[in-house]
C-alpha cells in the first residue's frame, strides 16, 4: 500500500522550521547551555513547540499544566502562547532540571506567567486536584514514559471539557507500531507508550489521534 502523504525529510523539516517555527537566540542557545549544566538534550523540536502553540491558541488556553520541564524549552514555547493573564504550572522531578528551568524562564521574561513545582508528578498532580486549582485548559506530558497512564488519570480530572491533553514521544522512536502482542503494561519505554496510546484511543472521555510530528504526539480533546 502506498504511503499516505509525504515522509518528513530533512528538507521538509528545514522548510517547516524556517517558515513556521524559527527559534530566537534564547531558544537556540538553551540546549547547549543546559548540556553544560548536565541536563540531557532530549527536548521537543521547534515545530513541536509551534504545534503546541497552535493547539493552545485554538482552545483559548489560559491555564496550562506541563508534566516534565527538562530545562524549560517546551515551557517557554507554551508560555509565549498564553494571554496576558495566563499561567503555566510545570512539574519537574529533578531539582537540577527544575532550577535550570526557572533560570531559563526568567531569562525569557516569563517568570510572572510560569511556576515551576519540583517533586514527583503524581504527588503534585494530586495536590492540584485537592487544592482545587483547576480546571485547566491544556496539558502537555513529556516525562518518564512508564508514568504516562497515571498522569493521564490525574489530568482527566483536572482538564475542562473542550480542553486538550498532549503526550510526547507517541511513536517511541518508530517502535510502537512494531509491537505485535498488544501488551498494555507500562514496565518499559515501548510498552509504556503503547499503553498510553491505547488508553488515549479508547478512553470514552477523549477524542484522540496520534499526530506524526517529530517523535509523535498523541493529542486528545476532553469530550463535553
Amino acid at each position: 500500500m502506498a504511503m499516505k502523504g509525504n515522509p518528513i525529510t530533512e528538507e521538509l523539516f528545514d522548510y517547516i522550521v524556517e517558515h513556521f517555527a524559527e527559534e530566537d537566540d534564547l531558544l537556540r542557545r538553551m540546549p547547549a547551555d543546559a548540556a553544560l549544566q548536565g541536563v540531557p538534550m532530549i527536548h521537543i523540536s521547534p515545530e513541536q513547540g509551534k504545534y503546541l502553540q497552535v493547539l493552545m491558541k485554538s482552545t483559548s488556553a489560559k491555564n496550562v499544566i506541563e508534566v516534565g520541564s527538562l530545562f524549560g524549552y517546551s515551557t517557554i514555547w507554551m508560555a509565549r502562547a498564553l494571554p496576558a493573564d495566563g499561567k503555566l504550572i510545570t512539574l519537574e522531578l529533578s531539582p537540577l532540571h527544575a532550577e535550570v528551568t526557572r533560570r531559563n524562564v526568567e531569562r525569557a521574561g516569563l517568570a510572572s506567567k510560569v511556576e515551576v513545582r519540583q517533586g514527583p508528578a503524581n504527588e503534585l498532580l494530586a495536590t492540584l486536584r485537592e487544592s482545587g486549582e483547576g480546571p485547566f485548559d491544556f496539558a502537555f506530558i513529556d516525562a518518564d514514559k512508564p508514568g504516562y497512564v497515571a498522569y493521564l488519570d490525574h489530568l482527566l480530572k483536572l482538564i475542562r471539557p473542550g480542553g486538550v491533553i498532549v503526550g510526547d514521544n507517541a511513536s517511541a522512536a518508530g517502535n510502537v507500531w512494531k509491537w505485535k502482542n498488544h501488551d498494555y503494561s507500562t514496565d518499559d519505554y515501548i510498552k509504556a507508550i503503547h499503553a498510553f496510546n491505547h488508553r488515549m484511543a479508547t478512553e470514552p472521555r477523549l477524542t484522540s489521534v496520534l499526530v506524526p510530528i517529530s517523535d509523535g504526539m498523541c493529542v486528545g480533546v476532553v469530550n463535553p
